[in-house]
């Protein structure tokens, strides 16, 4: 199993954007850019939840609480902890 940012990538690329080869720097802005729309981030708050045992709040789910691979991994392993 790969690291979480490597895990959250490889979900982001085939199941949400469906460019599975597209690189996704850790720092790239998902949410503020559009890359991601607001139903996708529902999708990506459930994986999230699933593959790594974690709530996230609706309330979370927006570019200030986590717009990039980094963020999103920051949370989930605080979350862990």
């Amino acid at each position: 199993m790969g690291t979480t940012n490597e895990q959250l990538r490889e979900y982001i690329a085939s199941q949400i954007l469906k460019q599975p080869n597209r690189p996704i720097p850790d720092d790239e802005a998902l949410i503020s850019s559009g890359l991601i729309d607001s139903f996708s981030l529902v999708d990506l708050a459930m994986f999230v939840e699933d593959q790594f045992g974690v709530r996230i709040d609706d309330s979370e789910l927006n570019a200030a609480t986590f717009d990039s691979l980094a963020q999103l991994a920051g949370l989930i392993e605080q979350r862990q902890a």
